[in-house]
């Protein structure tokens, strides 16, 4: 039985590593670098002033749905439908401000509050990410 020597092990580590490397696809929306700061007091984000508010942002695969859910915290999705990523449906948050839906192309439902499903065909949520709020800066990230 052959040892493999150290410059030989390196290598199958590294190959092993890249193996893994893919790009990453979470409910077949495409993994897309998000990294927003906003100051929630300039006027530009006044819906975000108080709990319940919303606004849409440019960012991530389809844009950005961010919901206020409390005067210290904040959730971010993304717009991209989870049903049949690849035909690019976008949600739109309607009248009642708690549902993001596209009733053309996907033909799904989402809570504004957590990105849950509400009614199919859709089964996964929509993509959550990271934020972070220190009383003024809002941090959207992955």
């Amino acid at each position: 039985m052959r040892s493999l020597t150290l410059p030989s092990a390196f290598l199958a580590l590294a190959l092993l590593a890249m193996a893994g490397c893919k790009k990453e696809e979470r409910g077949g929306v495409p993994l897309t670098p998000v990294d927003i700061s906003i100051n929630v007091n300039n006027p530009s984000y006044a819906d975000l002033q108080v709990p319940g508010g919303w606004l849409y942002l440019t960012g991530g695969s389809m844009g950005l749905i961010v919901y206020r859910t409390s005067m210290e915290s904040f959730v971010a999705m993304d717009r991209h439908c989870t049903y049949n990523p690849a035909q690019l449906c976008r949600v739109f948050v309607d009248e009642s401000q708690l549902i993001a839906q596209d009733t053309v192309c996907c033909q799904s439902k989402f809570l504004i509050t957590d990105g849950t499903v509400v009614q199919g065909p859709a089964a996964i949520n929509l993509q959550r990410y990271n934020t972070t709020f220190n009383g003024t800066t809002l941090r959207i990230f992955n």
